[in-house]
């Protein structure tokens, strides 16, 4: 690919630099794009009946016939959560690693989508050559397998993108990532670094995941004589293989429950990512048949989530397992910010049924901190900083690292969702604005709850909902029944039969003011209606309940 000085690559994020969550990016050149990414948020307390968020698309289905393929670092829901919403409008070829392929067909299978996908499976130090650009796939660490950065070939020049990593001397499975691959790149000439800021406001160097391991020996040690649980992620294959080794050396059975546990465990076993020993893992039935002091129980719900097995364990909803006193739980993982107030809450149930909860030194973050995210600038040797993954107050800490390593503002391009930036060697700047957004998954429906429906479910469950039924003859309009009010969530009535007498009243005459006007069209009759009682209720309550005027025609 011959470099033009003056060529232009654009960098299009379409999720992911707002919040931790939701990532995606296109890179365009020419007629060709490719997506890097493609994931999912989970939704905010104010996102009332949300099971997902996934990302907007209107940029990719505009340019569709430009699309060549989805690139993705890693397997989690956050990288690879929307493909199936995503696949069903734009259906190009995905290229990753061999355990995120693995975690990719399941969740393909589930929505019926294998068959429809193409999908490749990438080695570490390939090159996929697609359109005006040539990707590589270069080994990092992270709190799951197989986790890659990519350095994208294009015209323009060099961008290499991290993914999510750490550095990690001493991983639980296979290599080290690969510093000295990222120095050969620097060696070359690095157009832009787009780099993960998650830790970027801590100092110093994220720990080896290996000494997790230290901590689980120590836990498993002290608590020789009780039934032992630990919540983590189901994504974390080391963690898991940890908890097992461990659980071998002081021989305990493991049961494992949560619907995304199993399957990974399965994906990672089948792929040869976890070695489980012989007669280690038992069904969750089958643990019952030892005694507590030689069962481990590995499960889901470590962030609090209310359907997750820890949760539900937790309030004695759970069919096959019940917390009793003297069980030790040990939560390993951090809370994601925005959760703290459910793991809080986990916490307190668990205690209260007389558990020991432990949750100090049981986690090591997957992303890396200041002198980490240091170490990959001074190998990559950027002429531009992109700093990417997180709220912008994590992008902004990677910010100022990089000002610190002595980048002018001009060399640091602090991006938003929706920018175009355009790069190449003669500089950068963000040309225009696409589409972005978020379209809600909720229940089987996807994007059929909009901001219009979330805010309607705000106001019911803040104000409660008033319906007023009225019957009208057809030709003449007059009233043959009603008005009727009923209420739901804004007041009690029996209680409030006063409030509810003067709102009938000023509904009355509302009714019989349209009568005397001779007023026979409906939509103003309900506009009447609402107006009316709206003041009346506003004025009475200080509250804004949803009205729904209903005409019946007799």
């Amino acid at each position: 690919m011959n470099k033009n000085k003056n060529s232009k690559l654009k960098i299009v994020p379409l999720g992911g630099l707002e919040q931790i969550g939701m990532n995606i990016t296109a890179f365009e050149y020419g007629d060709s794009i490719i997506v890097v990414d493609c994931g999912v948020a989970f939704p905010g307390d104010d996102m009332l009946g949300v099971d997902l968020v996934v990302p907007e698309l209107t940029y990719l289905q505009d340019n569709i016939e430009k699309v060549k393929g989805f690139f993705i670092t890693h397997g989690h829901e956050d990288h690879i959560g929307a493909l199936p919403y995503v696949l069903l409008e734009v259906n190009a070829p995905i290229y990753s690693t061999r355990l995120t392929n693995g975690i990719i067909e399941h969740k393909l299978e589930e929505h019926n989508l294998l068959t429809k996908t193409r999908r490749k499976v990438v080695k570490y130090g390939q090159h996929i050559n697609i359109g005006e650009f040539r990707v590589e796939f270069i080994k990092t660490n992270h709190s799951i397998q197989d986790a890659a950065a990519l350095a994208i070939y294009s015209p323009a020049g060099i961008i290499v993108h991290t993914g999510d990593f750490k550095v990690d001397y001493t991983p639980v499975y296979g290599d080290a990532i690969d510093l000295q691959r990222f120095g050969e790149l620097g060696k070359k000439g690095v157009l832009a670094l787009m780099c993960d800021s998650t830790n970027a406001e801590r100092p110093g160097f994220t720990m080896s995941e290996k000494s997790v391991g230290r901590t689980f020996d120590q836990i498993f040690a002290e608590h020789s004589n009780s039934r032992i649980f630990v919540a983590t992620f189901a994504s974390n294959v080391d963690r898991v293989q940890q908890i097992i080794n461990t659980a071998h050396k002081y021989g305990r059975k493991v049961g494992v429950e949560g619907r995304s546990m199993v399957n990974i465990i399965a994906t990672a076993t089948e792929l040869g990512y976890i070695n489980i020993p012989e007669n280690t893992l038992l069904d969750i039935d089958q643990l019952k048949n030892y005694p507590d002091e030689k069962t481990v129980l590995i499960t889901t719900g470590s962030q609090g989530e209310s359907m997750a097995a820890l949760s539900r364990m937790a309030s004695g909803m759970h069919k096959k397992i019940h917390v009793k006193p003297g069980d030790t739980i040990v939560m390993s993982s951090h809370p994601i910010p925005g959760n703290e107030k459910s793991v809080a809450h986990i916490i307190n149930e668990l205690s209260k049924q007389g558990a020991d909860v432990v949750f100090q030194d049981t986690h090591v973050s997957g992303h890396a901190c200041q002198e980490e995210i240091k170490l990959i600038y001074s190998l990559v040797r950027p002429k531009y900083s992109i700093p990417v993954h997180g709220e912008y107050k994590h992008r902004m800490a990677q910010a100022k690292i990089v000002r610190d390593l002595g980048y002018d503002k001009d060399h640091i391009l602090m991006i938003n969702s929706g920018d175009v930036l355009e790069i190449g060697e003669d500089g950068a700047k963000v040309t225009g604005k696409v589409s972005v957004g978020n379209v809600y998954v909720d229940g089987l429906g996807i994007g059929d709850v909009g901001n219009i429906v979330i805010r309607d479910r705000q106001r019911l469950s803040e104000d409660g909902i008033i319906i007023v039924v009225l019957t009208l003859e057809a030709k003449t309009a007059r009233v043959l029944a009603g008005p009727d009010i009923v209420s739901r969530g804004f007041v009690y009535v029996r209680e409030s039969e006063g409030l509810m007498d003067e709102a009938q009243q000023v509904l009355n005459e509302a009714v019989e003011k349209c009568e005397e006007k001779h007023i026979t069209d409906w939509s103003k009759i309900k506009t009447t209606i609402k107006d009316a009682l709206g003041d009346y209720v506003w004025k009475k309550t200080k509250r804004r309940p949803m009205l729904i005027p209903i005409i019946m025609e007799v």
